[in-house]
């Protein structure tokens, strides 16, 4: 079996032509050679897999090939001394170090010491090491690698050129790895390499990492399928129907599609994380000149494209902030799936009820009551067509009326219409007869049923029935429903319009007016079967000026009391009691 060698390796840059996305500092070492204006310090700092060892390795290679040494395969191993501060960060490590560098090289001009990980020698041994690093000899230079410069003393920093090493874009990784895939013969979509891209977060070595193991896993093709399965991340496709359902305003949907993603064993930080990029990659859509930052290959960026002409901006800059702060709250949630879900039927309801300006008002964090997918998803009742109920014989079949025949949906009945007729035997052609006679009886009575009225009435009738059921609630014991209904007073009776069959209520706040959504089917159906009007319905307003008119400080709310019993004021009084507001 052949001794198999991981891309990271394989690969690694040999040259400062090699290095990919970090063309600034190899142009930089590039021209310090060529003009002799090398340091003798240099620290190499910036995020892991991003090529600090590889480009010490080369400007080793590369200064002392100066000296008329033209081989390319020659690289100087005895001038190149690697120490790992990790494991040898002690004061007699460095002591040892400071030893050896007083000895000129044997062949090649320099000696290069390559410290990696500097950050964790400790503080005597950075101490130790100044003098020798502000004034080496000058046969030696010193090469600083460290992902963590922060923790370096500014001593030390102040004694050598930084060079910044940057994130490797998600561009420049792709397309590194489609060489490599053509080099091994590998047929590579272009959107799985994105993805694997996306998941190196800017480093290279991680992306060569991630890319053997996914040719382990798919072969020979790499399709964008074997990649998201393979690294277990949620695929754009995920998103763009998550972003359908919440612009169809499809709640319950929605919340399958997030427990399916929960069942795959993804977190839900990891789900409305991702969702807020999406916003933002669709918001960068809006905008052809930000459309450049849109790190997708060709085919995700053609369908971020088209759904980007479905939203508004307004809607995708809510969103992002409803995402956002879910994410914020996530880690301190003491039921983060709960979080999430609400944050989601939130996102959902954005849209909900827009005119095509956008003006329509809703109060914040307005979620669509359940209610309103009950009715929706409910299956249409069958239409049937209404026969007059005009027959003179018993006949085989009904007679055909001369009148236009109207179409009306059946309604579900909460009850079955009795009759007057009486048990029927079915033993004679008599009791055929009285049966036939009591089902053209029978739909009738549903026809009429069937035809809901819409009677004008009286608003002072409305009122009327309005206060009965209210009584009749607070006579069950259902006091807080009664509470939220009750107009007996002026002063509650002023929250309370009626223009035509709809009846306005206005509320100071949200909470109240969910607690009426909830619960005003009951007296709706009160009202209209007694004004025999199926047409009244209500709406509830918020109205910010009406919280003035709630009573609130503890002074208030004795006057209240007072107002509605004198008996209070006694009370009051024989006992020396006094009001702390």
């Amino acid at each position: 079996m052949e001794h198999f060698v991981v891309s990271a390796r394989k690969y690694r840059p040999k040259t400062f032509n090699d290095v990919v996305g970090q063309q600034a500092i190899t142009n930089t070492l590039l021209n310090a050679i060529e003009n002799n204006h090398l340091a003798q310090a240099l620290l190499f700092c910036g995020p892991r897999g991003v090529g600090k060892t590889s480009c010490a390795r080369i400007l080793a290679k590369k200064i002392n090939h100066q000296e008329g040494h033209d081989d390319e395969n020659e690289d100087f191993a005895f001038n190149v001394f690697e120490l790992d501060a990790a494991s040898n960060n002690s004061v007699d490590d460095i002591r040892s170090l400071i030893d050896q560098v007083r000895i000129p090289p044997q062949v090649g001009t320099y000696k290069v010491y390559i410290i990696d990980e500097v950050h964790m020698l400790s503080q005597a041994a950075f101490n130790a090491f100044l003098k020798t690093l502000e004034e080496p000899p000058k046969h030696a230079i010193f090469i600083l690698a460290t992902t963590e410069k922060h923790k370096i003393i500014p001593t030390i920093l102040s004694r050598c050129q930084i060079f910044d090493f940057k994130r490797i874009t998600v561009k420049d990784t792709a397309n590194y790895l489609a060489y490599i895939a053509k080099e091994q013969g590998i047929t590579a979509e272009d959107d799985a390499l994105h993805i694997i891209a996306q998941k190196a977060d800017g480093a290279m070595r991680d992306a060569l990492s991630i890319f053997d193991r996914v040719v382990s896993f798919s072969g020979k093709t790499l399709t964008r399928q074997d990649v998201t399965q393979n690294l277990n991340v949620l695929d754009y496709d995920t998103y763009f129907k998550a972003t359908d359902l919440i612009l169809e305003n499809n709640i319950p949907q929605l919340l399958l599609l997030f427990n399916e993603c929960l069942s795959k064993g993804f977190d839900g930080h990891h789900f409305i994380a991702g969702l807020a990029s999406h916003f933002r990659d669709l918001l960068v859509c809006k905008n052809p000149a930000t459309i450049q930052l849109l790190e997708v290959g060709s085919a995700a960026q053609e369908q971020y494209l088209t759904q980007s002409q479905k939203t508004s901006q307004a809607f995708l800059i809510q969103g992002i902030d409803t995402a956002n702060d879910c994410d914020l709250k996530y880690k301190t949630s003491k039921n983060q799936r709960l979080l999430v879900e609400l944050s989601l039927m939130q996102l959902a309801s954005i849209t909900f009820g827009l005119t095509e300006s956008g003006e329509k008002k809703k109060p914040k964090n307005f979620i669509i009551p359940a209610t309103f997918f009950i009715s929706t998803n409910t299956p249409k009742a069958p239409v049937v067509k209404v026969v007059p109920n005009i027959v003179e014989e018993p006949k085989p079949s009904l007679a055909i009326p001369e009148k236009p025949v109207v179409e009306k949906a059946v309604l579900p009945k909460l009850k079955t219409p009795t009759s007057s007729k009486g048990k029927v035997s079915g033993l004679s052609l008599s009791s055929i007869r009285k049966k036939k006679e009591h089902l053209d009886a029978k739909l009738a009575e549903e026809v009429q049923h069937e035809v809901l009225p819409t009677e004008d009435f009286k608003e002072e009738d409305l009122i009327k029935h309005w206060i009965e059921y209210t009584q009749k609630l607070d006579e069950d014991g259902a006091k807080i429903v009664a509470s939220i209904f009750d107009i007996t007073d002026k002063e509650k009776r002023e929250k309370l319009t009626i223009k035509g069959t709809m009846i306005h209520i206005e509320v100071p706040n949200a909470t109240m007016q969910m607690d009426i959504h909830g619960a005003q089917y009951g007296i709706l159906s009160y009202v209209r079967k007694k004004l025999s009007n199926y047409d009244i319905n209500i709406q509830v307003d918020i109205n910010e000026e009406a919280v003035k008119k709630y009573v609130f400080s503890a002074v208030d709310k004795y006057e209240k009391l007072l107002e509605m019993n004198p008996a209070i004021g006694l009370l009051r009084q024989e006992f020396g009691l006094d009001i702390k507001d």
